[in-house]
């Protein structure tokens, strides 16, 4: 059976902010829409010049500090959506997490 990571994010205090910062501002660029179901997030970006990249950044930024978080990114004709699952106990995080995005 594999082991559960713990439900934890590693970033620094001074790493947080800036992180948030990052994500509000990739949403107020492209964020079409979010839907979260509890433990599954869905997250849609207008694709333009470089918003795969600058999702991926975050995707792998995310994925060290949030490893318990499962992240996939796909891209559709006009859109690049993120995918977000939680383990059960962290609903609170992927919630903050997608927020995070729609930050005004």
């Amino acid at each position: 059976m594999p082991e559960q990571l713990p439900v934890a994010c590693s970033l620094s205090a001074p790493e947080l902010p800036e992180r948030l910062a990052q994500m509000a501002e990739l949403g107020r660029d492209a964020l079409l829409g979010a839907r979260n179901d509890g433990t599954h997030a869905r997250l849609r970006f207008a694709a333009g010049a470089g918003i795969r990249a600058r999702v991926d950044a975050i995707v792998s930024a995310e994925s060290h500090c949030c490893a318990f978080l499962t992240m996939h990114v796909s891209e559709g004709p006009d859109t690049v959506v993120l995918t977000v699952e939680a383990p059960e106990g962290a609903e609170v995080v992927l919630a903050e997490l997608v927020d995070a995005f729609a930050a005004a």
